[in-house]
């Protein structure tokens, strides 16, 4: 996409914030240092981002897969996600931010999974941004269970396999109601999506960063717009010549 009047921003950013062991080992803390400091650079992104232009930024904050890491840090991670709800959810909701979870929260307990709600429902008619969590998430678990849902449907007999098609899939997938990912950011310098938003991120544009997540500034921020706006985005297409043959 380029546009000579004015710089293209992304609605849609997902970040895999990546680099918060790393950044806590090197300065000789513990993991749960290292992710708390990666929960304080949330606050002033998520507000440039908004000053930005950006619609929607989702954080992959916790994955189907970390559950596998040790004890200890999951307890950590589990006490910190329940305290930053409790301290922020009330600002998000002055700064006209709505927030949402997606994925499985059944291994939540009760209390964490009341506070989500309770986030939800206190910020669901804001407009001005949405900050959306991932937590227990798949990209591989989102598409299984939309193809679930659809199963159960054909099952029910209100539904014909043949009638299925992509967009009857999306519509199942999470976050169906807002525009899919344009850029999708990852720290650390790994480069990979590591099972984050598979079916929304099919035209994302990525970025990968050097830098470890807490070390993720505004700074950082705009040099990932800034690629973003550089790339020529032609979703499988392909750019005209700028000459085209009179005859």
């Amino acid at each position: 996409m380029r546009n000579s009047a004015t710089t293209p921003v992304p609605r849609h950013v997902a970040i895999i914030m990546d680099g918060n062991n790393r950044w806590a080992k090197k300065r000789g803390m513990t993991a749960a240092n290292g992710h708390r400091a990666g929960v304080e650079v949330i606050r002033s992104l998520l507000n440039h981002c908004q000053s930005r232009g950006v619609e929607v930024v989702t954080l992959f904050a916790f994955s189907s897969e970390n559950w596998q890491r040790p004890t200890l840090e999951v307890q950590a991670l589990m006490r910190l996600f329940s305290h930053y709800l409790d301290s922020e959810t009330k600002q998000l909701h002055a700064d006209g931010v709505r927030l949402r979870f997606i994925g499985n929260r059944q291994q939540f307990s009760a209390g964490l999974r009341r506070q989500m709600d309770y986030s939800e429902q206190l910020t669901r008619f804001n407009k001005t941004t949405q900050l959306v969590i991932a937590v227990d998430y798949g990209g591989q678990w989102d598409i299984t269970n939309a193809a679930r849902t659809l199963a159960q449907r054909v099952k029910e007999g209100l539904l014909e396999p043949d009638q299925i098609d992509v967009e009857m899939m999306g519509r199942e997938i999470s976050l169906a109601d807002l525009p899919q990912p344009d850029l999708c950011i990852r720290t650390a310098g790994e480069q990979r999506i590591s099972n984050f938003m598979l079916w929304q991120m099919a035209y994302a544009e990525l970025y990968f960063a050097d830098c470890l997540w807490p070390d993720f500034n505004e700074t950082e921020m705009d040099k990932a717009l800034a690629a973003f706006a550089a790339r020529d985005r032609r979703y499988g297409g392909r750019e005209e010549d700028e000459h085209v043959a009179d005859g």
